[in-house]
């Protein structure tokens, strides 16, 4: 057996034992790289003799030829085989059930809160926020509640552990101290709504020690109370998802709005549920007013100048009026039943276009 025959029997053997891709490469480098083994032979066809080259070039090209098409039928039938082996480990059993629906659920608060902020900021309302630990003089002094006011009074609000100057800290009782915070630190016009939480010490079905509120506030030098029933109009039409809605204003006294109102939205209560938009019947829905003079000038603003109105209203009120659940508690008892029967799938977002309760 010659040389020539020898070494590609052993280019050959090492091509048919490569077990992968980078084995085969290794291996075509050796034999037909630059510096390869038959790479190397056939250079010494410039060297022979006419004869020699004839006999030898045959040979040596034929050789190269045989391993060209040895590396490439091995490189198919490996990737042939990675494919095979690829196959079987991610192969699906379409035999199998389906996966179950994910469980969770958007808080029907959360849905609402997403509703009525998609409603206002199509107004031209932006969002503020604020701490909800409060001081005192935000809470209460500079909404013009007077120090003998029930609401000051520990049965009705949780304060904190007092400080060594005698001041306390509390959980605010409503969002209106970030109706404050925010006349304080811009200058009108202002036109914000407000969502959070807020404490009280209530609980029944209908109250619990923590809840929600959204109020809203516009603080210009020409708005009157024709453009709140405007706002509070389209509000509850859309909100509501019907066509036209009746308010009834009724006077009330808010120590920060003066005048004060009460308003009722007309409904039918009749076949255990609440239809809006028609009926005979009033439902309660939310209070507002004029903001107090003596509240724009505590917020170091001009009351000759500036003048506004406010409005505020429960989330988890509304929430259960829209929604028809019975007891305000169960919105808070993080039972997953009662969350898959009430909640809203993570991709149900509210657009005014799309729809708000799809």
């Amino acid at each position: 057996m010659s040389d020539l025959e020898q070494l590609e029997r052993d280019v050959l053997a090492r091509v048919a034992a490569a077990g992968d891709e980078a084995a085969l490469e290794a291996v075509r480098v050796e034999a037909l790289g630059k510096k390869g083994s038959i790479s190397e032979a056939l250079k010494t066809l410039g060297s022979m003799s006419p004869a020699e080259r004839k006999t030898k070039g045959p040979l040596l090209n034929g050789m190269r030829d045989r391993v060209t098409t040895a590396i490439a039928e091995r490189k198919t039938a490996l990737a042939g085989a990675a494919l095979d082996e690829k196959l079987q480990t991610e192969r699906v059993d379409v035999t199998l059930p389906i996966r179950p629906e994910p469980q969770g659920r958007i808080h029907p608060v959360t849905q609402v809160l997403d509703e009525a902020t998609a409603i206002f900021a199509d107004m031209g309302f932006a969002i503020a926020e604020g701490p909800e630990i409060e001081f005192d003089e935000y809470n209460f002094t500079k909404l013009n509640i007077p120090p003998e006011h029930p609401a000051r009074q520990m049965h009705d609000t949780f304060y904190l552990k007092p400080k060594p100057d005698g001041t306390r800290h509390l959980l605010r009782t409503h969002t209106s101290p970030v109706q404050v915070r925010t006349m304080m630190s811009q200058k009108p016009p202002i036109r914000i709504i407000v969502p959070g939480r807020v404490y009280r010490m209530d609980s029944d079905q209908t109250h619990t020690p923590m809840f929600h509120q959204i109020e809203g506030l516009v603080i210009d030098e020409t708005s009157h109370l024709g453009h709140l029933k405007w706002i509070l109009e389209e509000f509850c039409r859309a909100f509501f998802e019907v066509p036209s809605v009746e308010m009834r204003f009724r006077p009330s006294h808010f120590p920060f709005t003066e005048p004060s109102a009460e308003v009722d939205i007309r409904c039918d209560r009749s076949g255990g549920e609440v239809k809006f938009g028609q009926g005979n019947d009033w439902l309660e829905i939310l209070g507002c007013g004029m903001v107090h003079p003596k509240v724009i000038e505590m917020c170091n603003l001009d009351p000759a100048k500036y003048q506004g109105f406010a409005w505020g209203m429960g989330l988890d009120r509304l929430a259960m009026l829209k929604y028809g659940a019975p007891d305000l508690r169960a919105f808070f008892d993080a039972d997953m039943r009662w969350l898959k029967h009430y909640g809203f799938l993570a991709l149900d977002v509210p657009t005014l276009a799309g729809g708000l309760s799809r």
